[in-house]
């Protein structure tokens, strides 16, 4: 009985240890991943020998040979066409800037026309919303007086009172013949099937972004829709880093004041952000939804801001918000303002704020105090520690939970979205930023920074290398597995 037993558990160790190998072999001969990357999995196959091959399967799939987001010939066509004309006439000189210094600024534009498929425009109006009750309070506003159609894509939307309310009001405005779209990423929903009948009753269409097999096996686990978009009448368009649910509007207690920032934009880039959510519902829903004039009205918008809407996720390598980010960092003269909830950065942005540090720039980072993925939280302090010796200023935000995701060079451009500092958002998640060319705004968002100042501790290099022993094995922990996490 012993023997037979002992003969049982070496035939399973054996064969464990040949899973192993097979998928150590997998990441690094047919993935080819990066080096971190590949270190990081086979360290967890072989420290983990069975959990290790069930959380590879679960979180390793590479989206990037899938052509998720697909355009039909006649879109295709169309956008091409403007494309076309819109690099035509950036490259020519014809491109006339509302503001004449963003001249200074046309490698961006064209890095994201070339890269990312971004066009540009600058008829548009942009207010920078920082409040969650305010933001909520005009979201609802603005979908009470739609007139067309409401299409709302959210990475999480809470089972709680703003949850409900949200649903409320597109049932309410389903009911008056409104279409109404809500995307819904699966692993961030926490509405029932029952919470959301009576929208679909009502008419209203609601999709979840990579459900779950079965209800409990999600094989996408690791890909997320973490992009925040709504179009109201393709005339009014919302976005940025809030999600529903009653911890955004400060009424949870373990998080505090919520700290975010969301844009709330009129004109032509509305129609950019519109194609995007677009993609992901038919992406998501299978349903052949053409982009018709109705979703694409004449903008009679009178603003000046110079706006790209820029995507990025697994099912490109280009990783074209990072590419961004690195761009705009390395055309800084006097200044880097950056507000992450979440610093994960690869060796790219590393090394592009050590330069700009070095060579005199005004570098600056603000991240949350308080942490809600606690691993990913020591990974942040261990990054934002890399930097101080090179000149780089930390600040520790206290009011509450910092969950913003901007960046502002030199007081001139800058970046709203849903994208974070970390190798998440640039690798795994689908993101999509506001890149915006425009003196106003970048300089409001420069100044609710420096508002946020006043609810900071500095973190200093003197005070990072005091820092205990207990904090050094944390950071330690979470930041080997940063490449997984």
């Amino acid at each position: 009985m012993d023997i037979s037993l002992a003969s049982f558990s070496s035939n399973i160790i054996t064969a464990l240890y040949l899973v192993n190998v097979l998928f150590a072999f997998t990441v690094i001969f047919l993935e080819r991943r990066n080096p971190t990357s590949t270190l990081a999995w086979i360290l967890v196959l072989f420290l983990l020998p069975a959990i290790g091959a069930f959380f590879y399967i679960l979180l390793s799939q590479n989206l990037t040979r899938k052509k998720m987001f697909q355009l039909s010939a006649q879109e295709q066509q169309r956008y091409s066409a403007l494309l076309h004309k819109d690099m035509e006439d950036l490259q020519s000189g014809r491109l006339a800037f509302a503001d004449p210094i963003f001249e200074n600024y046309k490698d961006l534009i064209h890095l994201h026309k070339k890269q990312s498929k971004a066009l540009f425009s600058q008829d548009n109006t942009v207010e920078v919303i920082t409040d969650g009750t305010e933001k909520f309070k005009e979201l609802f506003k603005c979908i009470l007086n739609a007139k067309s159609h409401v299409h709302i894509l959210y990475f999480i939307v809470k089972r709680d009172s703003l949850g409900k309310q949200l649903l409320r009001i597109l049932t309410e405005k389903a009911r008056e013949g409104v279409e109404v779209r809500f995307l819904i990423d699966a692993l961030g929903n926490q509405l029932s099937a029952n919470d959301l009948q009576p929208l679909r009753e009502a008419g209203g269409k609601v999709v979840l972004f990579f459900p779950s097999f079965l209800s409990l096996i999600n094989l996408k686990i690791n890909y997320r829709n973490h992009r925040k978009l709504v179009i109201i009448d393709g005339k009014k368009g919302f976005i940025g880093g809030f999600n529903v649910g009653d911890e955004y509007i400060g009424l949870k207690k373990r998080m505090g004041y919520w700290r975010d920032t969301h844009l709330k934009i009129y004109g032509t880039a509305v129609h950019d952000m519109q194609t995007r959510f677009l993609l992901d519902w038919r992406a998501a829903s299978g349903e052949e939804i053409s982009q018709s004039p109705k979703y694409y009205p004449e903008q009679d918008n009178k603003g000046r801001c110079g706006i790209q809407i820029v995507s990025s996720g697994p099912d490109s390598p280009q990783e074209e918000i990072k590419q961004g980010y690195i761009k705009m960092i390395n055309s800084a003269k006097k200044s880097v303002y950056i507000q992450t909830p979440y610093f994960i950065p690869d060796e790219s942005i590393q090394e592009a704020l050590k330069i700009a540090a070095l060579s005199g720039v005004d570098v600056r980072i603000m991240i949350p105090n308080k942490p809600d993925h606690v691993f990913i939280y020591w990974a942040t302090y261990s990054f934002i520690g890399d930097l101080l010796n090179a000149g780089v200023k930390a600040y520790i935000y206290n009011k509450g939970f910092l969950h913003a995701k901007t960046i502002v060079v030199d007081k001139l451009i800058s970046s709203v979205g849903t994208a974070n500092f970390d190798i998440r958002s640039f690798k795994l998640n689908f993101e999509v930023n506001a890149f915006l060319y425009d003196r106003t705004v970048s300089q409001k968002l420069s100044q609710e920074f420096e508002k946020d100042l006043a609810f900071c501790n500095e973190l200093t290099f003197y005070k990072y290398l005091r820092r205990s022993r207990t904090i050094k094995f944390k950071e330690s922990i979470s930041r080997l597995l940063t490449p997984v996490l």
